[in-house]
């Protein structure tokens, strides 16, 4: 706490009736570490209000538009680490137009002028640009951690300021971004005397960059444990790399190309055998089976394994798989086929997360793939699993059933069947009874996403039985009105609930008026919404922001993208004529 005593006292309400001393809560309050359980706190009352208010470092923000910088900055004075979101998650999709807004700028001012002392700043999908992380780098002089996911508007020029200025910077974490890659120099704007990096992730970027400097930085910073390089990076950079760092915890590769002579093979191995402290490994660019045994000697404490950009055979998983027997944690791609998928549940007992993304999505007559047999193979060998993100060209009820009996403590269960509105294709059934065993068993479930040919029924078991749903994604489902009813009367804990393609309308839209106020977000888009719909929705729940996202040529009555969220302060002023916000306070 503050130095200060009496700035402190008076912060804190003088009309004190706690029986708690300040420093007797202020030691409470600094045991909790979750925002949720802060928030909780600080409606115990007055007193506990203002103590939480004062003693927090860290906030969380899940949608930019819901609260105002000057609002943060009011409510908690003493701030160090702010979490941001902007855009809403079908940005990813380009499903909202790209000049929607989440400008950080406007945020970055105020923190200026009120947080000088702001160390630490994790943006998703906000609009940053070159000038504002060149702001960001000279207003605040004890910054030390840059994480930017899927943001975009800015250049290497904008990370060049931060390489310039940020002297005590720790952490520098660019992931999918829409960055304007325009060299690879930036990274010789590090100083030489700069000596702090723990992180350094560049995977996502496209061009070549500066080796040499690159060297030079890893060579300096002894404390780095991340480093994620992108495709440029040879297997013999990566070597001079890690003869560099051996103490990394966390590797991203680069590209496994070109070919190397049996030197420098051999010089490659011996610098993974000597990474005895590495538990997670990602990138892999181009990776085929000749070289993965160089990984082998590294992979005995794994954790995370991250294949999304390896394009491997079910022979070449199953050879890296059996040198990682501590893996929790597994991304890959569907080219490893079923029998890859077999050797995860031959291989992994203690999995808990596994992701499995399509190499192609777009190419309908492609014969790589996975089907439920993968996924049922999993669930028989790794029992401990709860996080899953499984895209298939094929699915079955019984398949689920059996699933989720093998697992039953999701808590995320995410399954995309990518051929839309497809049943059980062995009995041409919907997938109702699929995703009612997944609700009625996993008890612990917080985010479900439905695919495959889905009726009203599926929504009915939604609403019966998911009492601790906190985000439910849904896409070309439901019969009618009822089903998207359901899902908003039955799940108590509902914050997020994102829907395309369905054929959900007013009636639909309007039953929620009395939920939306406690979720965080409700996205529609290509559903049956009118925008008098949304009208009458934005006259009831004037608390809430209603904006229309309108398409060109689109139907004058027709809402074809609806985004409605709570805000304390009102309607934006930054929406382009695109957006049309119908509602504020």
């Amino acid at each position: 706490m503050d130095s200060n005593p009496k700035m402190r006292k008076e912060f804190l309400d003088s009309t004190r009736s706690s029986l708690f001393p300040d420093e007797v809560l202020e030691r409470v309050l600094s045991l909790l570490k979750s925002h949720k359980d802060r928030s909780a706190v600080s409606l115990v009352c007055k007193d506990w209000y203002n103590a939480e208010s004062w003693s927090r470092t860290h906030v969380f923000i899940g949608n930019c538009y819901s609260v105002s910088p000057e609002i943060v900055a009011r409510r908690f004075p003493r701030i160090k680490s702010v979490t941001l979101k902007g855009k809403p998650r079908f940005s990813d999709f380009n499903l909202v137009p790209e000049n929607w807004g989440a400008d950080v700028h406007p945020w970055f001012v105020v923190f200026a002028a009120k947080y000088p002392f702001l160390e630490e700043l994790r943006l998703k999908r906000m609009a940053v640009s070159d000038e504002s992380l060149e702001f960001l780098a000279l207003n605040f002089p004890n910054f030390k951690v840059l994480s930017l996911l899927s943001c975009d508007g800015f250049s290497t020029d904008g990370l060049a300021a931060i390489a310039t200025h940020c002297k005590n910077l720790t952490q520098l974490d660019v992931q999918e971004n829409g960055i304007d890659d325009k060299s690879g120099n930036w990274l010789s704007c590090f100083p030489e005397n700069f000596t702090s990096l723990e992180v350094l992730n560049f995977a996502n970027l496209n061009t070549d960059v500066n080796f040499d400097a690159l060297e030079r930085l890893v060579s300096r910073c002894k404390s780095l444990k991340v480093l994620k390089a992108n495709k440029s990076i040879s297997l013999e950079h990566l070597q001079r790399l890690l003869v560099c760092a051996p103490q990394l915890t966390e590797l991203g590769t680069g590209s496994f190309m070109p070919e190397l002579t049996a030197r420098q093979y051999a010089e490659l191995g011996s610098s993974f055998n000597q990474l005895k402290n590495l538990n997670t490994l990602s990138g892999l660019w181009e990776a085929t089976a000749p070289y993965l045994p160089v990984l082998y000697p590294a992979c005995t404490n794994l954790t995370f394994l991250n294949l999304s950009y390896a394009f491997l055979q079910s022979i070449e998983l199953a050879s890296l798989l059996c040198q990682c027997p501590r893996l929790r944690r597994l991304w890959v791609l569907d080219t490893v086929g079923d029998k890859g998928l077999e050797a995860v549940g031959s291989n992994c007992p203690l999995l808990e997360e596994l992701r499995v993304f399509p190499a192609d999505p777009f190419d309908e007559e492609v014969i790589h793939g996975v089907t439920e047999a993968g996924f049922l193979a999993v669930s028989y060998g790794c029992r401990r699993l709860h996080y899953v993100l499984y895209f298939c060209r094929q699915m079955t009820n019984a398949a689920v059933a059996t699933i989720v009996q093998n697992c039953p403590d999701f808590t995320h269960f995410r399954l995309c069947i990518m051929n839309p509105g497809q049943p059980d294709y062995l009995t041409n059934e919907p997938m109702d009874e699929a995703f009612g065993a997944v609700v009625r068993t996993c008890t612990k479930l917080q985010r479900l996403s439905v695919s495959g040919l889905l009726t009203d029924l599926t929504f009915e078991y939604i609403g019966q039985y998911a009492k601790n749903l906190e985000t439910l994604s849904v896409a070309f489902a439901g019969s009618s009105d009822r089903g998207m009813q359901c899902m908003l009367e039955g799940c108590p804990k509902l914050r997020k609930l994102e829907i395309r393609d369905c054929p959900f309308g007013n009636a639909a839209l309007l039953s929620g008026l009395e939920k939306y106020e406690s979720m965080r977000s409700l996205w529609m888009s290509a559903c049956n919404v009118t925008m008098n719909g949304c009208r009458v929705l934005a006259r009831e729940m004037p608390r809430l922001n209603v904006e229309v996202m309108k398409e060109d040529g689109s139907d004058d009555s027709q809402a074809d993208k609806v985004y409605v969220y709570r805000s304390v302060v009102g309607p934006r002023r930054d929406a382009p004529p695109c957006v049309l916000t119908l509602s504020g306070l």
